[in-house]
């Protein structure tokens, strides 16, 4: 299981930092991913890491948000800074997509969600 945290209120330009613990198995060697859903949209990946550490960010963020790994405590972390209106969604992590990341329908493994709210 994954278990997302770290979602809340923050003002615009303000900072947050999501966690994502995996549970029940080892994801050292899994590819993972953190989405967005905002109301009335579709889910979009936001930023991925393999198992490597490579990663991929979406346009909208890239420079703004930094997706990393803890192997060791089996954690995946969204530093997320600059914070905008529009970063205003439920977050997701994903782990294990069986084809191209960039769909959350490949995805084998979800948490549950945290709310990210930013004010303007």
């Amino acid at each position: 299981q994954l278990q997302a945290s770290g979602g809340g209120l923050v003002q615009a330009g303000g900072s947050l930092s999501l966690s994502c613990a995996a549970s029940g198995r080892t994801f050292t060697n899994y590819a993972m991913g953190w989405f967005r859903q905002a109301p009335g949209k579709e889910r979009e990946l936001v930023a991925f890491i393999s198992p490597s550490g490579s990663t991929y960010y979406a346009g909208s963020v890239k420079g703004r948000f930094t997706i990393s790994r803890d192997n060791a405590k089996n954690t995946l972390y969204l530093q997320m800074n600059s914070l905008k209106p529009e970063d205003t969604a439920v977050y997701y992590c994903a782990a294990d997509p069986t084809s191209t990341y960039y769909y959350p329908r490949n995805y084998n493994y979800w948490g549950q969600g945290t709310q990210v709210t930013v004010s303007s």
